[in-house]
């Protein structure tokens, strides 16, 4: 397994949290052991999902406050995990290079989103980065 598919799976852990209301420990062990195992990239995974949830209300504001216009219950979910994910990076592992937690997030947005998504996540990820 490699970063970029752990990032991927961990995306989809959110997603799959935020559509069933369930964001306990719970599910993401029963998630995690479904994966390959990789013990570094589902650590990875473990943690970036834990930081979510402890985050979980900091991380949605900064969401609504820089994507000027949209609430995240009117977003499409997939474009919300992904910045959820992204933002977690961000602010929380200071081992991930900004830059990446960026382009990676486009790349997943080009990938399971609309068309138009990559710039809307590539705009939004851009001013939180600016305005820190």
């Amino acid at each position: 397994m490699s970063r970029k598919f752990a990032r991927e799976m961990a995306m989809k852990l959110i997603y799959q949290m935020d559509m069933h209301g369930d964001f306990s420990d719970t599910m993401i062990d029963r998630f995690v052991n479904e994966l390959p195992e990789d013990k570094e990239e589902n650590d990875y995974i473990k943690n970036i999902v834990s930081i979510y949830i402890t985050h979980k209300s900091a991380i949605d504001e900064i969401i609504e406050e820089h994507a000027i216009d949209w609430k995240l219950d009117r977003m499409p979910k997939v474009d919300a995990a992904i910045l959820r994910l992204a933002i977690a990076e961000i602010q929380y592992r200071k081992d991930i290079p900004e830059s990446v937690s960026i382009n990676e997030a486009v790349e997943l947005a080009k990938q399971y989103s609309t068309d138009h998504s990559g710039g809307f996540i590539n705009g939004i990820l851009g001013s939180f980065v600016e305005k820190k």
